[in-house]
């Protein structure tokens, strides 16, 4: 999942992003809400964004109310030391898909996040499903009709990515974009080498090459 995190204070920052990294997040970080803003509008779509609300330029509360206003749909998180009520209900009025008072356990915050990402994509259960494939992110586990499949970090993102959008086209910019994130250089053949290895793994009928467009995972076998 490719996270956007936008936190002022650069002791927590760079411990968010250590941490949800290690949990399998890629992270982008930013230290300013003007930034967070034009990342959210300008850039590939994220799977979802943490916000703190004190920023500098442009507080939390504008960023927010300025990425729904420009129609972004970007699963947002606030993570804030404001626990008062008035703000939890303003940060959730203004579209704010969850709302978290620091301190926050780290696990607790890869797992909310991972929530807001499967309601994002309607999915309600814990572990994503297609065919005789179950993916569970919390564990970072793949079965396959039930016995367990080793795959490897980019292998496993990827079909998250794939699994989170069921019979629907991705093109190769998109998974490059939920898979890598800056300053990550990617191979050009990337994409096509970790299909082929998922191909390999999890049967030739899962995944389907929609020519000159992208790859397309089936929900049932056709």
């Amino acid at each position: 999942m490719h996270i956007l995190l936008a936190e002022d204070d650069t002791l927590l920052g760079d411990g968010l992003q250590a941490g949800l990294r290690q949990l399998g997040f890629q992270v982008d970080w930013v230290r300013d809400g003007a930034a967070a803003a034009r990342e959210l509008r300008v850039s590939p779509p994220y799977t979802a964004a943490v916000l703190d609300l004190g920023l500098p330029v442009k507080d939390g509360w504008a960023v927010l109310d300025d990425v729904r206003r420009a129609g972004v749909t970007v699963p947002v998180l606030i993570l804030t030391a404001r626990d008062a009520v008035p703000d939890r209900i303003r940060g959730l009025d203004l579209g704010a898909d969850d709302y978290v008072v620091k301190p926050v356990d780290l696990y607790e915050l890869a797992a909310r996040l991972r929530a807001l990402v499967r309601r994002a994509h309607g999915q309600i259960q814990p572990c994503l499903r297609a065919q005789d494939v179950e993916l569970d992110a919390a564990a970072r586990m793949v079965r396959k009709g039930g016995a367990p499949v080793s795959l490897s970090t980019r292998e496993f993102d990827l079909l998250q990515a794939l699994m989170l959008n069921p019979d629907k086209v991705l093109s190769r910019e998109q998974l490059e974009q939920y898979l890598y994130s800056w300053g990550k250089e990617v191979e050009s053949n990337a994409i096509e080498v970790h299909i082929h290895n998922l191909r390999r793994k999890l049967g030739g009928t899962l995944i389907q090459t929609v020519r000159g467009v992208g790859y397309m995972l089936l929900r049932s076998a056709p």
